[in-house]
C-alpha cells in the first residue's frame, strides 16, 4: 500500500499546484522557465504514475473488502463511464459546445470516472486509489471555477470566452460525443478486460 500512496502523492501532488500553490507555481515558472518547469512536472508525474500502477497491482486483490456492492452499482458504474468517456473526448475535441459550456470537461471526466469505480469496487485499495482521484477532481474543479470567475472580471478574458462560444460547431460536438461513445463501447466489450484484466460486466 505504501507504493500506491507514494505514487498518488507524487502524481496528484504534481497536478495540484494550481489548487494549493498557484503563487509558488507562477514564481517557479518565472525562475526556471517554461521548459524546465514542464520537464520537472512531467518527470514527477511519470514517476508517480508508475508507482501508483505498481502499488495498486501489488495490493489490488489482497486488500480487504470493505462492503458488498449491490447489483445496481455495477450498472450505475457502466452508465457513469459512458458520461466520463464523452467528457474526456470533449476535453480534447476542438469547437465542441460541451467544452465551451463546461470549460473543464477533463476534470469532470476524472470525477465521474473515479465515482464510477468507487461504486463498483469494494476493496480498500480501490477506495484509496479512486477516492484520492475523486477528492482531487473535486478540489481541482472548484479551483478552476474560481480562476474562471476571476478571469471573467478581465475584459480580455471575457472576450476570449465569448469567442470560444461563438466558434462552437454542432457537427464538432456530435463528433466528440460519438468518439466518446465508441471508446466506451470498446472498453465495455473487451477493452477493459484486455487492459486491466477485469470485465465491467463481470463476464
Amino acid at each position: 500500500m505504501a507504493w500506491l500512496v507514494l505514487g498518488l502523492v507524487l502524481f496528484l501532488g504534481a497536478h495540484s499546484t494550481r489548487i494549493f500553490a498557484e503563487n509558488w507555481r507562477q514564481a517557479t515558472l518565472a525562475r526556471l522557465g517554461d521548459k524546465a518547469y514542464k520537464g520537472a512536472y512531467t518527470l514527477v508525474s511519470l514517476v508517480g504514475f508508475g508507482l501508483l500502477i505498481f502499488g495498486f497491482d501489488q495490493v489490488r486483490w489482497d486488500s480487504p473488502l470493505l462492503w458488498a456492492p449491490p447489483v445496481w452499482a455495477k450498472h450505475a458504474a457502466v452508465v457513469l463511464m459512458l458520461l466520463s468517456m464523452v467528457l474526456l473526448s470533449c476535453a480534447h475535441a476542438p469547437r465542441n459546445a460541451i467544452k465551451a459550456k463546461l470549460r473543464h470537461p477533463m476534470v469532470l471526466s476524472v470525477k465521474v470516472w473515479a465515482l464510477a469505480h468507487l461504486l463498483a469496487n469494494p476493496r480498500l485499495a480501490d477506495m484509496v486509489l479512486f477516492g484520492a482521484f475523486l477528492l482531487w477532481s473535486v478540489l481541482n474543479f472548484r479551483a478552476a471555477r474560481q480562476r474562471d470567475r476571476l478571469a471573467a472580471e478581465v475584459s480580455e478574458a471575457s472576450a476570449e470566452a465569448a469567442s470560444l462560444v461563438a466558434e462552437v460547431s454542432s457537427a464538432a460536438t456530435w463528433r466528440a460525443v460519438g468518439i466518446g461513445v465508441v471508446v466506451w463501447a470498446i472498453l465495455l466489450s473487451h477493452g477493459h478486460a484486455w487492459l486491466f484484466g477485469v470485465s465491467p460486466l463481470g463476464m
